[in-house]
Formats: structure tokens, C-alpha cells, sequence
């Protein structure tokens, strides 16, 4: 009679660990944050699936006699690996410190990371990863989206100015044809100000270069977990 008894308890005993350790994987009655170790999250990215995580680029920016924000950038090297190493080099060597954002077009784009602050600047060029120049990159010109600029004549001409869109409005013309690389996932809202800013149009009408300068101040390169989702605002 002993022996069944104690058989009985120890299957009641295994019975009650079994539940509480499927009650803690599956959340119970808590929230997945609860069980932060046991809570798995299931991702189909591609990136996050091959990297782990997306690098992330913050930048401090600030207008002159003004404001200063904060705007974060997350990388997709799964479609752009030689764009996305030259940019974080470029950030890990303190390069777009002090370097300005030299055109700001309402409702297209912003371009900034020029040397010589004018649009004229560059280092060493690297090949643009673009349906135009054989490569298959997605990434569609729309709002926060970073992109690479170039010369109009060489499509392997990028180098370290890029641009950040402000609308879907020009995405059939630039989709194709620039280097996409990443884009805002924090500050997007902040960079809607610097629109706003009077501008210098050049004796073209057409260049837009900020009156009052709009420089980076610092850069810094950091990951996102793995799982973590971002929202352009």
C-alpha cells in the first residue's frame, strides 16, 4: 500500500513541475517580459536570421544657434554589405563628426557627410549595390529610407555623402538607381524641422543649402536585440 502511494505522490510530483515549467515558458497568466528567459522570440528577417542584429548608427545633430536631436539609423547589410561596412568604418573612425548636412529639399530629401560641406566632397568610392548596377537590393526610396549619393555619370561613385527621403514621392525615380542602405528608425520627426530652416537655393535656385549650418556632432554605433522592432514616427 506504501509502495503504490509513494508512486502515486511522486507522479503528482513530477506532474506539478511539468505544468509550472510549461507555465512559465508559454508566459501563464504574466506578459512575455515576465519570462524574458524562457520567452522566445520567432523572427523571419532576414537579416536578423544571417547577422543576429541590425547595426544601428545615433546621430547627434544640431542647428546652428538652435536645437539639438537625435537620430538613429538602422543598416540592412543583407542588401547592402559593401555600402553598410563603408558607412560603419566611416562612423567607427569619428569621420561624420563635425561634417555638415549641406542640402535639405522639403518633401524629398536631406544629403549630408560631405568633407567639403558643398555636394563636391568624397573618399575612396565603392560599387553601387543598385538594380542599374546588377545588384538586387529592395529597399524602395520611401520616407526614412538612407540612401547613398553619386555622381549622375559613374554609378560606382558613392563614398561616404548619403541621403535620407522624407516622402515616398520620388521612390519610382530613385529606386534602382541609389544605393539603399538603411533607414530612420528614431528622429524622423526631428529631421522634419530642419525643412523648415531658410535656405540658400544657389544661383540656380536648386542647391538648398541650410543658411544656418547643420552639423553632426557626434556619431556612435551600437545593435538592436534580436526580435526588437522599430517604427519611423
Amino acid at each position: 500500500m506504501m509502495k503504490g502511494t509513494t508512486r502515486i505522490f511522486a507522479f503528482l510530483l513530477c506532474l506539478t513541475i511539468l505544468v509550472g515549467v510549461f507555465t512559465a515558458c508559454s508566459g501563464g497568466s504574466g506578459t512575455p517580459s515576465d519570462y524574458s528567459d524562457a520567452y522566445v522570440i520567432r523572427t523571419t528577417n532576414k537579416a536578423e536570421k544571417k547577422y543576429g542584429v541590425h547595426p544601428q548608427v545615433r546621430f547627434t545633430i544640431e542647428v546652428e544657434g538652435g536645437e539639438t536631436g537625435q537620430v538613429t539609423i538602422e543598416l540592412y547589410p543583407e542588401y547592402a554589405p559593401k555600402t553598410c561596412t563603408n558607412f560603419i568604418k566611416l562612423v567607427k573612425k569619428g569621420f561624420y563628426d563635425g561634417l555638415t548636412f549641406h542640402r535639405i529639399v522639403d518633401n524629398f530629401m536631406l544629403q549630408g557627410g560631405d568633407p567639403k560641406g558643398d555636394g563636391t566632397g568624397g573618399t575612396d568610392p565603392i560599387e553601387g549595390e543598385f538594380s542599374a548596377n546588377g545588384f538586387d537590393n529592395p529597399i524602395s526610396h520611401t520616407r526614412g529610407v538612407v540612401s547613398m549619393a553619386r555622381r549622375s555619370d559613374d554609378m560606382n561613385s558613392a563614398s561616404c555623402q548619403f541621403f535620407i527621403c522624407y516622402s515616398d514621392n520620388h521612390a519610382a525615380e530613385l529606386d534602382g538607381q541609389y544605393a539603399a542602405f538603411g533607414k530612420v528608425v528614431d528622429g524622423m520627426l526631428f529631421l522634419d524641422t530642419l525643412a523648415d530652416l531658410e535656405m540658400d537655393l544657389g544661383t540656380d535656385g536648386r542647391f538648398s543649402k541650410p543658411v544656418k549650418k547643420v552639423t553632426i556632432k557626434s556619431s556612435e554605433l551600437f545593435n538592436v536585440s534580436k526580435g526588437e522592432t522599430a517604427v519611423v514616427l
